[in-house]
């Protein structure tokens, strides 16, 4: 019979891919972890994994043990979470996934006030601009603008946000002013770098009517803080606005006006665990909130 302690090495190696990947999460030497690896496979009497100068993939009999292995990683924390009686207060560590609008403008706001009522919590936020793996483990839970459509996971939409078209003051003070969609032509237009859009809930062009924009980022905060600066006209959150203070102005409210999604997305085997079960709740809520508060201030 294997060791959890076995089965803990053998995942890390298959969600990193690597042994040095495996070696800096579990904080052993890469050639530890190798060793660990091979006399697991002479134990199996099977290659767990195909070897090569890209890294560790999962073979058949591999990906087989994977399923048992996870089962074997939740029935752990579960245990681990009933042992310590934690049914009050939430503790240990949580990381979150999200798009990079909703890591910089919402989520510090949602998981500060969620740390207060939890002293004991540690909240990691990972901000990228793709969607998180979960099936890697990347993080606990990620937050998406589109429900996934594959993989063993729950879904559960948060909320509707908006997002209008923006300029800074100063920026309107002296330009041409902009009264219809016609307009917007003659102003320097802000956006996300079209083949760096990894949702397509992310294209804003058809809304302005343009193929593409002179200031590009993948980034929404960077959009934010050019629009902000003077540099151009965007669509931006509204949730983002307050954020960029007094100086941001909504254009065009009537004619570009768009509503996008928030969902929670979870690994379907981590509904046993009360602990991201209550977590989840509250992210939840403090999200719809915070989303409501900020676009009254916008």
């Amino acid at each position: 019979m294997k060791s959890w302690d076995d089965m803990r090495i053998f995942i890390a190696t298959a969600r990193g891919e690597s042994l040095s990947a495996a070696g800096r999460q579990l904080r052993m030497d890469p050639a530890t972890v190798g060793r660990r690896i091979a006399r697991l496979e002479e134990d199996f009497g099977t290659p767990l994994f195909a070897k090569s100068p890209q890294g560790y993939a999962l073979t058949e009999a591999g990906t087989r043990l994977m399923s048992h292995a996870e089962e074997a990683e939740q029935a752990m924390q579960a245990a681990s979470e009933t042992v310590a009686g934690r049914t009050e207060g939430l503790s240990g560590q949580i990381r979150i996934g999200a798009p990079d609008g909703c890591a910089n403008y919402l989520l510090p706001q949602v998981c500060g006030r969620i740390c207060e009522a939890n002293p004991d919590l540690e909240v990691q936020i990972v901000a990228l601009p793709r969607v998180v793996n979960l099936s890697k483990r990347e993080a606990d839970m990620a937050i998406t603008v589109s429900p996934p459509s594959a993989g063993r996971l729950t879904v559960q939409k948060i909320c509707d946000y908006r997002l209008h078209l923006a300029a800074s003051r100063p920026y309107l003070r002296s330009r041409p002013g902009i009264s219809s969609l016609a307009d917007i032509a003659g102003h320097p237009l802000v956006g996300y770098i079209p083949d760096m859009i990894f949702d397509k809930e992310l294209d804003y062009l058809d809304a302005l009517g343009v193929e593409r924009v002179k200031l590009a980022s993948n980034s929404a905060s960077v959009q934010v803080r050019w629009v902000a600066s003077g540099s151009g006209i965007g669509i931006l959150h509204d949730f983002a606005l307050p954020a960029a203070g007094a100086r941001m102005v909504r254009l065009l409210t009537e004619e570009i006006s768009l509503v996008r999604s928030f969902y929670l997305v979870r690994h379907a085997d981590d509904r046993r665990l009360e602990r991201l079960n209550r977590f989840a709740v509250a992210l939840l809520s403090g999200m719809r909130e915070e989303v409501q508060r900020l676009e009254g201030l916008a």
